[in-house]
């Protein structure tokens, strides 16, 4: 168990290395992460608890990514409180699916400190990481959601943050303000953990 433990923060201090150094410009080997969202999203009254997976392939020295996500949203128990109400249907449960294809990878440390959020409540904040930039697809229970009836896509940054001791720990996406998706996701950070990181 140990040793494995240790291969994996080995193989985290590779990839880190290649991406906050530059050296993933060199790099021909794609570089996997994933992780889990979890989360809770105050757009709306009551806001919507938000949970999910997410994948993000990095393909080396093309400076390009593909990502994707797939995350379940309903009513928290504080908008069934506000509505006075105990009926589940209430809850408006429902799916999501994000797909961007061909993303920029931003590794330049002064872009991500000036627009990727930084983890610093109770516990230490975060320090590297990476941006992806691109245009998503996003559906609704698997078609089109009302806020893009005719499957308009939104730009989305993906920012993997971590710190000294795990260089990938934290994911936010965050939608731009004023795209399709802002209208139900808004511009705050959708935030998750890295669980994997396969180089």
């Amino acid at each position: 168990m140990k040793s494995k433990a240790s291969l994996w923060f080995a193989q985290i201090a590779v990839v880190a290395l290649a991406l906050s150094s530059g050296a993933v410009a060199q790099s021909q080997r794609p570089i996997t992460l994933g992780g889990t969202i979890d989360d809770y999203n105050p757009f709306e009254k009551g806001g919507y608890e938000m949970h999910g997976k997410w994948l993000l392939t990095v393909y080396g020295a093309s400076g390009i990514s593909d990502f994707s996500a797939e995350m379940n949203m309903e009513h928290s128990d504080l908008w069934m409180i506000e509505n006075n109400t105990t009926d589940t249907t209430q809850r408006d449960q429902h799916t999501h699916h994000f797909t961007m294809a061909r993303a920029r990878v931003i590794s330049d440390p002064k872009y991500v400190q000036e627009n990727c959020p930084t983890a610093q409540f109770t516990v230490a904040a975060t320090t590297t990481g990476f941006a992806v930039v691109g245009w998503a697809k996003t559906t609704g229970n698997g078609g089109n959601p009302p806020f893009a009836p005719n499957g308009e896509m939104s730009q989305l940054r993906v920012c993997v943050t971590g710190s000294d001791k795990v260089a990938f720990s934290n994911v936010t996406l965050m939608f731009s303000s004023g795209s399709n998706a802002s209208k139900h996701f808004g511009t705050v950070p959708i935030n998750g953990v890295v669980k994997s990181v396969n180089p």
